[in-house]
C-alpha cells in the first residue's frame, strides 16, 4: 500500500510538472480577426524580443519565452508632434531602457472575412527608427535600407502591404513578423520599436485608411515646406535692397533667412521622402545648420540695428561658431561611437553653453538697437527679432518650461511655427518700409 501510495503521487508530481511546463510553453498566441468590409488595428498581443535573428520570422519559430507586449492606445493618445493617433510608448518604457539596435514583434493573426476580397496590411506609421515586414516568413517590404551593415533611416511613411492570397475563401491565418531597428540618434525615455500599430483589411478599406493617414503626415509638415518658401521670397527683397546700393548692409539678413529655409524644410522632406537618410538630416541640421543660423541671424540684427561700433563682435560670433561646430560633432552618437560617455556629455554641455551665450548675445544687440535707435520702426524691428528668436532658442524655451507644441484640430503646430507665422509678415513690411525710403530718398530734389 505504502508503494503504491508513493508510486500515485510521483505520477501525480509528474502530470504536474508537465503541466505547468505546457502552461508556460504556449505557442504563439493567435489573435482572431474577423472582417467584413472595414479595418482592424493588430494592437496585440504580441510577443516582443530585442536582439536579431532570420530565423525569428518562421512559422515554425517557437517564440514562447518571449515577452508579451499590447500595442492598444489610450482613448485619444497621439504622438507629441504632429498628432498621429494610436500612439503608444515605445520599449524604453516596457522595461528596456536605453536599449538601441534591433528587436523583434510577432504575432499569428487568423482573419475571417466574409469574402473573397484580398487583405492588405498598413504598415505602422510611427517606429523608432524603421523597419521590416515579414508575413509567413517571406520579406514583403518595409521603411529604410537593410543592405548595410547598419541600416540606413528614413522617415517612415504610411504604407500598404498586399497580403498573401488564400485558396480558402474563409478563414485566413497569417505570421506576421516585424524586424525592427532602433538608431541611438532616436535613444529616448519614451522611444523604441513600434508606436502606431498595423492595420488589417480589405483592400478598399486599408485604401481608403491610407489617404487618411497620408492626410495626417501632411498636415503634420506642411508648414514646415510653407514657412521656408517665405523665407527664400523675403531674401529675394533683402537682395533687392542690396542692389539698391544703399550704406546699409544686409548680406547678413539675406543669409540667415536661406540658412532658416534650408533648417526648416528639413522636417518636410524627411517625413515625405526618401531623399534625406537619418544621418544626413542630422549631419545638416545638428551638426552644420544650427550653428550657421544662430551665427547668421546674430550679425544679421547686428547690421540692422546698426550696432557695429564693437569691432570684436563679428570674431566673438565666429568663435562660437566654430566652437558650435566641433562640439556637435563630438556629441553625435555616431561620431565616435566608442567614445567614453563622459567625453559625450561633455560635448552636449559645451553646445548648451554656445547656445545660451548666443542667447545672451542676441538679447544684447536688439537691447542696444531698441536703445540707439528710439523709433516706432525700430520697436517693430526688435518685436521681428524676438519671434524669430522664439524659433531658434526652442531648446532654451523648453528648459523653461513654455509648452512647446500645440494640437488644434488635432495636427501638432510648434511654437516655433506660430512665431515664424508672424515674423513672416513683419518682416515683410519693414523690408517694404525701408525700400520705399530709399527710393523716396533717391527721388531727385526740384
Amino acid at each position: 500500500m505504502r508503494r503504491s501510495g508513493l508510486l500515485a503521487f510521483l505520477c501525480m508530481a509528474l502530470v504536474l510538472i508537465a503541466g505547468s511546463r505546457l502552461a508556460f510553453a504556449e505557442p504563439t498566441q493567435v489573435a482572431h480577426v474577423t472582417l467584413g468590409h472595414s479595418t482592424v488595428p493588430l494592437n496585440g498581443p504580441w510577443r516582443f524580443h530585442v536582439g536579431d535573428d532570420p530565423r525569428w520570422s518562421s512559422t515554425d519559430f517557437d517564440d514562447s519565452v518571449w515577452e508579451t507586449v499590447d500595442l492598444t492606445p489610450a482613448p485619444g493618445a497621439h504622438d507629441g508632434d504632429v498628432g498621429l493617433p494610436g500612439y503608444v510608448s515605445g520599449w524604453s518604457r516596457r522595461g528596456h531602457a536605453g536599449y538601441t539596435g534591433y528587436a523583434w514583434y510577432r504575432m499569428k493573426v487568423s482573419v475571417d472575412s466574409g469574402t473573397d476580397a484580398p487583405l492588405h496590411l498598413a504598415g505602422p506609421t510611427l517606429v523608432d527608427s524603421t523597419y521590416q515586414l515579414y508575413v509567413d516568413g517571406k520579406l514583403l517590404g518595409g521603411s529604410g535600407d537593410f543592405s548595410g551593415t547598419r541600416p540606413t533611416v528614413f522617415g517612415v511613411r504610411p504604407s500598404i502591404f498586399p497580403l498573401p492570397s488564400s485558396s480558402s475563401d474563409g478563414t485566413k491565418t497569417y505570421l506576421i513578423a516585424f524586424r525592427v531597428w532602433m538608431d541611438p540618434l532616436d535613444a529616448g525615455e519614451d522611444n523604441g520599436g513600434i508606436h502606431v500599430a498595423p492595420i488589417i483589411g480589405d483592400a478598399a478599406g486599408i485604401d481608403l485608411l491610407h489617404q487618411v493617414q497620408w492626410l495626417q503626415t501632411f498636415k503634420g509638415y506642411v508648414v514646415d515646406a510653407v514657412e521656408p518658401v517665405a523665407f527664400v521670397l523675403l531674401a529675394l527683397m533683402v537682395i533687392g535692397l542690396i542692389s539698391c546700393r544703399t550704406e546699409d548692409a544686409y548680406r547678413w539678413l539675406a543669409a540667415a533667412l536661406i540658412l532658416l529655409a534650408l533648417l526648416r524644410a528639413n522636417q518636410a522632406v524627411f517625413y515625405w521622402s526618401d531623399v534625406l537618410s537619418s544621418r544626413f538630416s542630422d549631419i545638416g541640421t545638428t551638426v552644420i545648420l544650427r550653428p550657421l543660423v544662430l551665427a547668421a541671424w546674430t550679425l544679421a540684427w547686428r547690421d540692422w540695428f546698426g550696432v557695429n561700433k564693437y569691432s570684436w563682435l563679428r570674431y566673438f560670433v565666429s568663435a562660437l561658431t566654430v566652437v558650435y561646430l566641433v562640439f556637435a560633432l563630438l556629441g553625435r552618437p555616431w561620431f565616435m561611437p566608442d567614445a567614453p560617455q563622459g567625453l559625450k556629455v561633455a560635448a552636449d554641455t559645451m553646445v548648451e553653453g554656445v547656445r545660451v551665450a548666443f542667447a545672451a548675445l542676441y538679447l544684447w544687440i536688439i537691447g542696444l538697437g531698441v536703445i540707439r535707435l528710439a523709433k516706432p520702426s525700430t520697436y517693430l524691428a526688435a518685436l521681428a527679432a524676438i519671434l524669430v528668436g522664439i524659433g531658434l532658442f526652442a531648446t532654451e524655451l523648453n528648459a523653461l518650461g513654455v509648452p512647446g507644441i500645440w494640437f488644434p484640430y488635432g495636427t501638432g503646430v510648434a511654437r516655433g511655427q506660430y512665431a515664424y507665422a508672424l515674423f513672416i509678415p513683419l518682416l515683410f513690411l519693414l523690408i517694404l518700409m525701408r525700400s520705399v525710403g530709399y527710393a523716396r530718398r533717391r527721388q531727385p530734389t526740384e
